[in-house]
């Protein structure tokens, strides 16, 4: 299963540590790749995540998620 999730209110390198660790917290996820020009977020996971439990684990984090697609 992968994800693209699009995050607002990334602006920097600790952001992006935030967002990765935030979302590697969440069962089944294998890899989590950042991009902090292009505001995303794309997860890889062993199983089904659901969209709320991302929304909740970015959120968490102190940062805004604008959408999610699967890939």
């Amino acid at each position: 299963m992968k994800k693209k999730v699009l995050v607002e209110g990334m602006s920097c390198e600790h952001c992006i540590k935030h967002v990765s660790e935030a979302l590697k917290e969440l069962s089944g996820v294998t890899k989590v790749d950042v991009n902090l020009e292009a505001k995303t977020a794309f997860i890889e996971a062993t199983q089904e995540i659901n969209d709320e439990d991302i929304k909740f684990a970015i959120d968490e984090a102190g940062y805004e998620v604008a959408g999610i697609e699967v890939q």
